[in-house]
Parts: C-alpha cells; sequence; structure tokens
C-alpha cells in the first residue's frame, strides 16, 4: 500500500536486459525485495545499488502502463516506498495496481498553481471520478477539480511544490498517464451492488431497512 505522496524520483531505462531506475539522490528508503511505487505501478525491488535499483516488470505491466514507453526513452518517473503502520497518511490509499491510462489534453499555469485535464482512455473507470475526490495519477495522490462528460475528463490542481517535486512538470499535451482510482469507491460500490459472494449467498443490501435495524435511521 501507498499514500501517493511521491518522495523521489528516478530515471528509468533499460540495461542489459535489466529495467534499472537511477535515482536523483541516495537518500530514497528501500532495501532488496522491498515493493516501491514507480509512477503508480507497485514494483518489488530486485537489486539495490547505491543510486540505483532493478525491478522485473511484467508484459502485462508494459502493455497496460507508461512504463513499457518511458524505459525505452530513458523518463523520469516518480517514486514511493511502500506503507509504514506508522506513517502518516498525507494522501489516501493507493493499491499501485493502475486501473487505466489518461491522456493529457490541456495545462494551464495560473499564478500560483497548474491546471492539468486529463480524459480517460477507456470509460470504465470514469464513474468513480467525483468533485474534490481522490485519484492517482502516475503515483501522486490528488485531488480532483472539476470533471465534465460523466468523469471522462477531469482536471487536477498543482500545487507548486507538487510541480517542482514530480514528472508532471515534464508533461505535454497528448501525453498519457497512470491512473488509479479511489479504492474505497470501488469497496462501497461493490458493496452497493449487492453481487454473490463465492460461496453463491447474497450480502444484505444497504438500503432504508437495512440502515434501520442497525441503527442509522429512527
Amino acid at each position: 500500500m501507498f499514500t501517493g505522496i511521491v518522495q523521489a524520483t528516478g530515471k528509468l531505462n533499460k540495461l542489459d536486459n535489466k529495467t534499472i531506475i537511477e535515482l536523483d539522490n541516495n537518500e530514497f528508503d528501500i532495501k532488496l525485495g522491498d515493493s516501491v511505487s514507480v509512477d503508480g505501478v507497485c514494483l518489488t525491488v530486485k537489486e539495490n545499488f547505491e543510486k540505483a535499483f532493478t525491478v522485473d516488470i511484467s508484459e502485462e505491466t508494459l502493455a497496460k502502463t507508461t512504463l513499457g514507453v518511458k524505459s525505452d526513452a530513458d523518463l523520469i518517473v516518480n517514486l514511493e516506498p511502500a506503507l509504514r503502520i506508522s506513517d502518516r497518511l498525507g494522501g489516501h490509499i493507493v493499491s499501485g495496481h493502475v486501473d487505466g491510462l489518461g491522456k493529457v489534453v490541456d495545462i494551464k499555469e495560473l499564478d500560483k498553481s497548474w491546471i492539468i485535464s486529463i480524459e480517460w482512455v477507456k470509460d470504465s473507470f470514469a464513474k468513480y471520478v467525483v468533485n474534490k475526490g481522490s485519484i492517482c495519477v502516475n503515483g501522486i495522490s490528488l485531488t480532483i477539480a472539476g470533471y465534465k462528460n460523466n468523469g471522462m475528463i477531469f482536471n487536477i490542481a498543482i500545487i507548486p511544490h507538487t510541480w517542482k517535486s514530480t514528472n508532471l512538470r515534464f508533461l505535454n499535451i497528448g501525453d498519457y498517464v497512470n491512473l488509479e482510482a479511489d479504492s474505497l469507491v470501488k469497496y462501497v460500490e461493490r458493496l452497493l451492488k449487492n453481487e454473490k459472494n463465492d460461496f453463491g449467498s447474497s450480502p444484505n443490501p444497504i438500503n432504508n431497512n437495512w440502515l434501520r435495524e442497525n441503527g442509522w435511521l429512527n
């Protein structure tokens, strides 16, 4: 699990059939076998060096995220180590399992922030976009600052610290980003849909009767 608070950046590239991430500094706290968020994708540290580490990336991940393109082009990625139980939850709960890609359709520079507009490549997860809700973009926990077309296109507001500390500043219109919708919203939807579980039975529907029986309504 992660929080979407980026702690470092690095350059993703290939070397001798390995995927290696070269760190911008040596203060990124990871060790062999650790889980690490790389542009929002949960990966495992295979080898660890002073200012670099290697990871294995499956064909599935290369096909469904931006990491394949970035490793071919030596591009910058956002990095976050896995959440410790004692850590502060500065962003929101992020699993590191990318739901889909988004395409940057507009970038506006304001006096004290930037507004980036992103469009989902597929509409499967647009329903999870809510105003002032959370979304993970390239591993960064961000707040949705507005949306249209039923969530297919949404805006995120970027403050100067986030702009300078992540790879968002390198984005151009037409670039793709990794997106993960808020996991809590997906779990709530699963419960409300009253789907059958693995044992063939359905949970009790959450309705007025259920709320009254459990003390939520008088």
